[in-house]
């Protein structure tokens, strides 16, 4: 099969989607591998690394997109990208189509066959391809929330292990999953006062169980999301239902409530963000206020750290992206339910039903896109 990278084009997104190491083994299974000048840079590979690994080099983009059987990336497609698009290719990357309807138009239009990493599945009930970024997401989160507390930088002043005789900030983790645990960890590493709210207790009997005292844990209910913003100098949105749109949990009435000059870390951004008041932001231009209130809503937040993030992605990523290879997509699919489960276009057809419910699109049944 023709597998193509390209560069990555959104902004300050310096992740590659297919490491020299991915593109060996490729090429040991009997692989092309073509990959556009320049795409690794960011992350530390340059081509000369991609050719040891017996991939060819394309001079542009357009390459990539005109001969590649198999495109692999990292973000979604961008418009421009999504025009090069064609019927049978397949597209295997992050999509988040719920809060992107003009992408999920032009990828049903352009006859693709997309598989979501975010969506694929396991056999424990995990995501194990948005796992290491969510990882990755999940340590930045209270590293830039605290960049934001900063006064030069808008927030409150506060210092988040305190010194002495002056106590730590107060940081709310709301969602105690894969992203809510990491930020849990990190802000208390950083020795701030952490709560974490969640719905389940097993969940909650599991960060208790592992984490003991290093931070508080809550179930989380109206009440409780009011009373523990009160007391918050950083809030970290760490909520995430797959697929779907995030839900909107703090409210902008909620932001009256809170200290001026707190911090809200929207790490549920690439599924909508799950503050009412959120919007994407980048690296470039981070951080924005409302009502006085920091948001930090980076869309890409590994791309600050791509080498470690590529590395982390490319390890998940690698057994699937032979599978899709070697068998193609549909047989691939077939033999894998997970996979199967990141399909979410095929053909001129959504097939994620979270998606259609988002956008009240009809779906096709993957089982169905395989008979297709």
């Amino acid at each position: 099969m023709q597998i193509g990278c390209p560069r990555e084009i959104k902004p300050q997104e310096f992740r590659v989607g297919l490491t020299p190491n991915a593109a060996r083994e490729a090429v040991a299974h009997g692989h092309a591998v073509l990959v556009e000048t320049g795409a690794g840079l960011g992350a530390g590979f340059d081509d000369d690394a991609y050719i040891a690994a017996g991939a060819r080099i394309a001079a542009s983009a357009d390459e990539i997109f005109a001969e590649a059987e198999l495109v692999v990336k990292v973000k979604e497609p961008l418009a421009q990208e999504r025009r090069r698009l064609r019927e049978g290719q397949v597209l295997f990357t992050y999509l988040h189509l719920a809060p992107d309807p003009d992408q999920t138009r032009e990828l049903i239009d352009s006859g693709v066959t997309a598989i979501a990493y975010e969506t694929v599945t396991d056999d424990r009930g995990g995501l194990p391809l948005l796992a290491p970024m969510s990882e990755v997401a999940g340590r930045l989160a209270p590293q830039m929330g605290a960049w934001a507390l900063q006064k030069a930088n808008g927030g409150r002043g506060v210092l988040m292990g305190g010194v002495p005789g002056v106590g730590p900030a107060e940081v709310l983790v709301i969602g105690g999953g894969v992203v809510g645990t990491h930020a849990a960890r990190i802000a208390a590493g950083m020795g701030a006062h952490v709560t974490v709210l969640d719905r389940s207790l097993l969940r909650l009997r599991q960060l208790d169980e592992t984490f003991g005292a290093a931070f508080s844990t809550r179930y989380s209910s109206e009440g409780t999301l009011a009373e523990l913003l009160e007391r918050a100098d950083m809030v970290v949105g760490a909520v995430l239902i797959p697929g779907a749109t995030a839900p909107k949990l703090v409210r902008r009435a909620d932001l009256a409530r809170m200290k001026p000059g707190a911090v809200l870390v929207d790490v549920a951004i690439d599924q909508g963000g799950c503050f009412e008041t959120s919007h994407p932001t980048t690296h470039e231009d981070p951080v924005f206020s409302v009502d006085g209130i920091q948001h930090y809503c980076v869309a890409n937040m590994p791309g600050a750290v791509p080498r470690s993030a590529t590395l982390a992605l490319g390890n998940a990523t690698m057994p699937f992206l032979l599978a899709l290879a070697d068998k193609g997509w549909r047989q691939a699919c077939a033999d894998d339910p997970h996979l199967r489960a990141g399909l979410n276009v095929h053909a001129g057809h959504l097939t994620c039903y979270a998606v259609g419910l988002a956008q009240g699109i009809d779906v096709l049944s993957p089982h169905l896109a395989l008979k297709a």
